[in-house]
């Protein structure tokens, strides 16, 4: 099984206009980058449990149902008396997600060194992410966790830049160089690496990231596919898979998803497991990432698939 850390939330889409001025309309959908890694997760036929502060007001508990029906282990859910996190999402021409976070003082940023639970053996990984890893107190919390993992439990990261909710780009490269020592595997996109590092060549970036710690390091490009970088193989790319794009919300979610689902399927989910993966299976990972993403870019708001539907495309 599979701890996901960080944020559980509400996305708010704006919907078609209203005729009146003084009116707004909005659909509101669970999310937040690990809260959609989690039910991603499962979809692909993966054990999972989330690591978050949940609200105990009418959203959060929307966000514990939404969890339970999707089979997510509920054991390690934080309650809170904080209110929910909320996301105010439009869409630009392409598709791309514009976000404006409502969060200071939220349940899933109330996270203290007391809340760190005792991890149950069947836990062989973890996935930590995005902005719960630069606001406190949960960042600290979640550092914690994870520099006294054992040696043998898979320790996974996707910086996921979000720049409404700490907008401090040198905070943001503090928090990467930090987490990057820790982790076995990284997944990060073009657009994070251009926020952060503008101007620096990628793969000399990703390149540096990798050791006998950290084997494989993926890096997405939108419509122009993905690449892996392996410490034992080389690096190599794949294209993106050809659907109509409605919206890219929750794609890099479901490739994240898909690369875990697949190290646990195939019994690879532990760290030297990971140091022996041959180049053929790192090939099959990327091109089942690669797949999921695109059917989540076929469809409105991060709205994750099924194995099924992966494996038929």
């Amino acid at each position: 099984m599979y701890l996901v850390c960080g944020e559980a939330l509400f996305d708010f889409f704006s919907v078609e206009p209203s005729p009146r001025n003084g009116e707004v309309a909005f659909k509101a959908v669970a999310g937040g980058s690990p809260f959609n890694v989690a039910i991603g997760l499962r979809r692909l036929g993966a054990e999972a449990a989330l690591f978050t502060g949940i609200s105990t007001d009418y959203l959060g508990l929307r966000l514990r149902k939404v969890l339970a029906d999707e089979g997510v282990v509920d054991q390690y859910l934080v309650g809170s008396d904080a209110p929910t996190t909320l996301a105010m999402v439009g869409l630009d021409q392409q598709g791309s997600p514009q976000y404006s976070f409502r969060g200071e003082g939220c349940a899933d940023r109330q996270l203290y060194s007391e809340n760190l639970p005792q991890l149950d053996p069947q836990v062989r990984g973890i996935h930590i992410g995005s902005y719960s890893l630069v606001v406190l107190p949960v960042a600290d919390t979640l550092l914690e966790l994870i520099k006294d993992q054992p040696a043998q439990r898979l320790i996974s990261y996707d910086p996921n830049v979000r720049l409404n909710p700490q907008p401090d780009k040198a905070l943001w490269r503090l928090s990467v160089e930090t987490f990057v020592n820790y982790a076995h595997m990284i997944k990060v996109s073009d657009e994070d690496l251009d926020l952060l590092y503008p101007g620096q060549e990628p793969q000399a970036l990703v390149n540096s990231w990798l050791s006998e710690r950290c084997q494989l390091v993926f890096l997405t490009r939108g419509q122009q596919g993905a690449s892996v970088f392996s410490y034992q193989h080389g690096h190599w790319s794949v294209p993106a898979a050809s659907v109509p794009i409605r919206d890219t919300v929750g794609a890099g979610d479901t490739f994240q998803a898909a690369l875990l689902a697949y190290l646990q399927r195939n019994q690879l989910d532990s760290p030297r497991a990971l140091a022996n993966i041959r180049r053929e299976q790192i090939d099959a990972m990327l091109k089942l990432a690669v797949r999921a993403a695109a059917i989540t870019c076929s469809r409105t708001g991060p709205d994750l698939p099924l194995l099924a539907e992966v494996e038929g495309l």
